[in-house]
């Protein structure tokens, strides 16, 4: 009862669409033929399929008169059921649809059918063997005809590219020939002209060194002619003398020569070293006036004290006037961060730190006093050594006088001297917070020390 009044219902809509082919699109976007092909019945799809069959068989212009929205639209509605349904008889209506479709819109759907890719390898896959394998075969041949010919066109596109662009690259080249040709004689008239020129120059200089080597054969040849031309006027017994004569002289010329070969060598080779030892010796001088030079500068320059110290032209007064001077700035330019109250805390926390700074100068001065004195003794117990008799008169007397704690001061003076330094080499505003100050320039330290140092006076009231 459903499915006949289901094909009422298409062949009604399928009567309504060849009287009126511009509601084709709303009736395939329309929301209920959405449901419809949504549905998982095979007969629903096939009646579908052959609503849409028959109206495009009625009527001849149907398709014809639809646009490419349109029939893009109704291509994917056959597509679809050939991708989603299996029914051997939604497939062959389909195939049929897509094949009424391409007799009547030939060129217009092949344009169409290149947005369907794969479709081909889906038909012969799913749907050959299903009792319609013409069809099929068709489709596919349709199918891979537009393939070929839009591969022909890209072909032939291609080759018309290449084509200008060859024969543009060819009008370059003839137009750059004849400037290209001019350089290359340009360059190789002026090589050839540059090997003529050395070669000119070769000859030349070969040819000048054969003259030469010319006229030294004919001065030689000259000079012994003329040597022989003398020696027939001399006598025969003044022959032998003269030959003597001639070869001493040749002698002493070949012997200064040489001398004055190897004294000049010798001479160089002096010279370089006496070069060589006075760079040395000056700049050593330089590197050893430079360094006294600055040993004496740091010498003579005054040291450096604290920057609250021994500050010249600082009297009360002018201490008040810039006591003054800073409250009214304050006043004048108030923090806006820091209240007054918190600013004269830190005023007095500075100013207690400062204070213990002081006297921790003072403390060290104590132990300078104390280093001066462990150095008077040991100056004194140097002195005795140096003053004392040889060891096989020396008695009881003079042994008990040499017996000292020496060993042990010098261990307490080197751990002393090691914590000065330590706590000197320390940045002073690490320092500031060391309040606490042992007294040790009191009586009862003078007294332990003056124990220690065996009876020497150390010094104070």
């Amino acid at each position: 009862m459903c499915q006949s009044l289901f094909r009422k219902l298409m062949d009604a809509v399928g009567w309504l669409l060849r009287a009126h082919t511009q509601l084709t699109t709303q009736v395939l976007s329309s929301v209920h033929y959405e449901h419809i092909q949504m549905c998982d019945d095979a007969t629903v799809s096939l009646l579908c399929v052959q609503m849409w069959s028959q109206t495009c068989t009625a009527s001849s212009d149907f398709l014809s008169g639809l646009s490419d929205d349109s029939a893009l639209l109704l291509l994917n509605e056959a597509v679809g059921q050939l991708a989603v349904s299996s029914e051997p008889a939604v497939g062959g209506a389909s195939i049929r649809l897509i094949l009424l479709m391409a007799s009547q819109l030939e060129r217009r759907l092949q344009l169409i059918l290149r947005s369907f890719r794969g479709l081909d390898s889906l038909l012969d896959k799913d749907w050959r063997g299903r009792g319609f394998d013409e069809d099929v075969d068709q489709l596919i041949a349709l199918i891979q005809s537009g393939e070929s010919t839009e591969c022909t066109e890209r072909v032939r596109a291609a080759c018309v590219i290449q084509a200008a662009w060859r024969s543009f690259q060819t009008r370059r080249r003839v137009k750059s020939l004849n400037r290209a040709v001019s350089t290359l004689q340009k360059r190789y008239r002026a090589r050839r002209r540059q090997q003529q020129q050395q070669k000119e120059a070769q000859h030349w200089e070969e040819e000048l060194k054969y003259q030469v080597c010319v006229r030294r054969q004919q001065a030689r040849r000259e000079f012994h002619q003329k040597q022989r031309q003398l020696l027939q006027l001399l006598p025969p017994d003044q022959v032998q003398s003269y030959l003597q004569e001639c070869e001493r002289r040749a002698a002493v010329l070949i012997q200064s020569v040489w001398r004055g070969f190897r004294e000049r060598r010798c001479y160089n080779s002096a010279h370089r070293h006496t070069l060589r030892c006075t760079r040395t010796e000056q700049q050593a001088a330089r590197t050893l006036q430079r360094a006294v030079r600055r040993f004496l500068q740091k010498r003579k320059a005054p040291p450096t004290p604290f920057f609250w110290i021994g500050q010249n032209g600082l009297t009360d007064t002018r201490r008040a006037e810039l006591k003054r001077h800073l409250e009214e700035y304050i006043a004048v330019h108030p923090s806006s961060r820091v209240c007054r109250q918190e600013c004269e805390l830190l005023h007095e926390e500075v100013q207690l730190l400062l204070l213990s700074e002081l006297q921790r100068g003072e403390q060290q001065r104590r132990e300078e006093q104390r280093r001066e004195a462990l150095l008077a003794h040991t100056h004194t117990q140097l002195e005795l050594l140096r003053d004392a008799p040889p060891l096989c008169v020396v008695t009881a007397t003079d042994a008990e006088s040499f017996l000292s704690p020496s060993g042990p001061v010098s261990a307490h003076a080197r751990d002393a001297h090691n914590a000065t330094l330590q706590a000197s080499r320390l940045p002073w505003w690490k320092t500031l917070g060391d309040t606490d100050v042992v007294d040790t320039s009191g009586p009862a330290h003078l007294q332990e020390l003056e124990v220690e140092l065996g009876g020497l006076y150390v010094g104070g009231s």
